[in-house]
């Protein structure tokens, strides 16, 4: 029986272990042990059912709270665990974004597309830009490409900044009112820095193809209609969104996925603080002194901690990896009674942008964006702090920033100066986010190519090629089909369906 220690346990560590347990059941002689320094699966799928003081509970995620419809390992997954009739989608009846700008929120308008506008009328009567910046941003019909691509060149050849591309394409209003909160925000990161083609690609290639990204966008928007014109949802079936989660939160996913490689195989509250060889295999050091040996590894941990992980191994990736910056985040939701919430609760979040030099990045309305997340006459909130301008904030005591997220809503909601939350808790994320910056795609392939020499080795995780719950799970299963290669299993599967073939 070969054994393979995946380093890890949040969904790419588990997509692996589950892919190589699945191979164990198709009748291949191996095995998985998955090591997690947390005493708990998941990483930053974090869910708990809090109780209310006045009857009921809430359900809340402390990480990520959805996964998206246009990207199937999610559902796949959890097809074959029997869970997908436990997915629900966001409300979206409720499905506004607001932005704050100076001391008003301000409604996303109609018909933007990430950050391009698709609809004139919204755009000419929307306050969240001036006239001049509403001109610029017209001008992307007439701007010519930067370049031409030669044949066979990919975004990777023409990579730049976000903050390079949006201004040039769209105008330094279109970056910092929408494009910098609204695609920086998925990663926290700085647009001076952001690779686009290691995190949106495709909008370098919509300049390459349609010659703007307005012309671009409008034609997803009109091919998006017509699926929707041909494939009418069914009587009695869900209806579609493109944000979706489970009943119980995100981390009935990883929940899931452990159960079905089993407890026994999973080894909580360790850290590995070095992967050596010994002889064929592998023999993988615990912070307690342990080791496990193995015949093939899999390391599925953030960059930062991967780096130490595999200077044994190959000191070139744990370089690599090294140039991953990382930065923290924190997540703080907060729920309050309805009577101190006289607003309108007709939205899903708001988005602050870095101009507003506000502490806080984000606030979730999840009580508007989930069913059933709170007890009757209780609004529930998420609020993020964080990202490149705000990395000391990480540092401060729960009770600064449990105030410092109550203050900022109360003032940008408009509530009574005095509400006060009926529980709030506190998640860090301690270099959680890997940025990709320029040069990233370069560094990944690099790690690639070093790793594809190193037999039954492989690495995984959101350092690498997607920060996205799918990205994660279908990175784990690339590596553990790397691994179980290497120590001669063919087991091949459909991962559209999950079954083998």
């Amino acid at each position: 029986m070969k054994r393979v220690v995946v380093i890890g346990g949040g969904v790419a560590g588990l997509g692996a272990a589950y892919r190589i347990i699945r191979a164990q059941a198709a009748g291949h002689p191996v095995d998985v042990v998955v090591v997690e320094k947390s005493t708990r699966v998941g990483g930053k799928l974090a869910t708990d059912i809090v109780p209310d003081p006045e009857g009921g509970e809430y359900v809340v995620d402390g990480g990520s709270d959805a996964f998206v419809s246009t990207k199937p390992a999610v559902r796949r997954i959890a097809r074959t665990l029997g869970i997908e009739d436990d997915i629900v989608p966001a409300r979206d009846e409720n499905k506004r974004t607001l932005i704050v700008k100076g001391d008003r929120l301000i409604e996303l308008p109609d018909g933007i597309m990430m950050f391009a506008p698709t609809k004139l009328m919204p755009l000419a009567t929307t306050s969240l830009y001036s006239w001049p910046g509403k001109f610029r941003m017209a001008l992307d019909l007439v701007i010519p490409r930067k370049e031409r691509w030669a044949p066979g060149e990919s975004a990777k050849d023409h990579d730049e900044t976000l903050e390079s591309f949006v201004t040039r394409r769209m105008g330094r209003e279109a970056l910092d009112r929408v494009a910098e909160p609204l695609v920086g925000g998925v990663h926290a990161s700085d647009p001076t820095v952001m690779s686009l083609a290691a995190t949106f690609p495709e909008f370098l290639e919509m300049e390459q193809k349609h010659g703007s990204l307005i012309r671009g966008f409008l034609e997803q928007r009109k091919a998006r209609e017509a699926m929707k014109a041909r494939q009418p949802a069914r009587p009695g079936q869900k209806p579609w969104s493109f944000f979706n989660t489970f009943v119980r939160g995100m981390q009935t996913l990883p929940n899931a996925m452990a159960a079905a490689v089993g407890a026994e195989r999973i080894v909580l509250g360790k850290a590995v603080t070095a992967v050596e060889r010994a002889g064929a295999g592998w023999r993988v050091v615990l912070d307690d002194g342990d080791a496990i040996s193995a015949d093939g590894v899999i390391v599925a941990t953030e960059a930062w901690a991967g780096t130490g992980i595999v200077s044994g191994v190959d000191p070139r990736i744990a370089e690599l990896l090294a140039q991953t910056p990382c930065s923290s985040s924190v997540t703080v939701p907060m729920a309050f009674r309805e009577a101190d919430c006289p607003f309108d609760k007709r939205w899903h979040g708001i988005l602050v942008p870095l101009v507003e030099k506000r502490p806080l990045l984000a606030v979730t309305l999840s009580s508007s964006k989930w069913p059933d997340r709170t007890p009757d006459g209780k609004v529930l909130m998420r609020g993020f702090i964080g990202g490149p301008r705000n990395q000391h904030l990480v540092e401060a005591s729960d009770e600064d920033l449990v105030e410092l997220t109550r203050r900022e809503i109360v003032r940008m909601l408009g509530m009574p100066d005095d509400a006060r939350p009926v529980f709030a808790s506190v998640y860090r994320w301690t270099g959680g986010m890997p940025q990709y910056t320029l040069g990233h795609l370069d560094r990944v392939e690099e790690i690639e190519a070093r790793t594809a020499q190193i037999p039954a080795f492989a690495m995984a995780g959101s350092a690498f090629r997607g920060v996205g719950i799918p990205n994660c799970i279908e990175g784990g299963e690339k590596a553990a089909d790397k691994v179980l290669r290497d120590l001669g299993v063919e087991h091949a599967e459909d991962r559209s369906s999950g079954q083998r073939r």
